[in-house]
């Protein structure tokens, strides 16, 4: 499919919205996810390489939905739940983020999944159902992807998805462990995106998972 044909809006500006697929379905996070972000995120190892501390307390997981509602608010972030269709449970979270509205640009980030929901077709769709309302619906130029150096899983399931890893930007940020990390940058633009729809398209067909 040729790019140049979507159809592009006068304005660049993403909002909340349910994205439904087959496997997963993306909500507004809100509070009534607290239960479930409680159960899917206390996991210490979802967060080793972040500077999210752990969901380990009804407190943190209401400081996390504080801070995610106060960005939404602000413009600066649009935050989901990830949601199975099949339970109805809540698996994970992922957000639009650092938002160019003049420049058409998204990153997709702070994205995690319960160890139950890893390497399943969950965060295949879940990119899936983004990377459409993002370049199809909004006619975004850019969506881009960050990383830990560290975390070759990461980078490994980015590059299988159509990514093109971009750079290193060295001494990033601080992580909770008071660690400095290097983080690595991957983009698919709108030009890359009909190659990465295609691919994704067939790793759905196959049942094959990203990671």
């Amino acid at each position: 499919m040729d790019s140049s044909k979507f159809c592009v809006p006068v304005m660049f500006n993403p909002q909340p919205l349910v994205l439904a697929g087959r496997v997963v379905r993306l909500e507004p996070l809100g509070p009534e996810h607290a239960p479930g972000l409680l159960l899917a995120g206390h996991h210490e190892e979802l967060w080793r390489v972040t500077a999210q501390p752990p969901l380990v307390s009804a407190d943190a997981v209401a400081h996390y939905l504080a801070q995610a509602a106060e960005q939404a608010v602000r413009g600066d972030e649009v935050p989901f739940a990830i949601v199975s269709c099949e339970t109805g449970a809540v698996i994970g979270s992922t957000r639009w983020m650092d938002i160019s509205r003049a420049h058409r640009r998204v990153e997709i980030g702070g994205t995690w999944l319960a160890p139950a929901a890893q390497r399943t077709l969950a965060n295949t769709e879940a990119k899936y159902l983004q990377l459409v309302q993002l370049f199809e619906v909004l006619g975004a130029v850019r969506v881009q992807f960050k990383t830990d150096l560290r975390n070759t899983q990461s980078q490994r399931a980015l590059e299988k998805l159509g990514a093109i890893r971009e750079g290193v930007l060295r001494r990033h940020m601080v992580v909770r462990d008071g660690y400095v990390r290097d983080s690595v940058y991957y983009g698919i633009t709108d030009v890359d995106w009909p190659g990465v729809k295609r691919r994704l398209l067939e790793r759905l067909a196959a049942g094959e998972p990203r990671w």
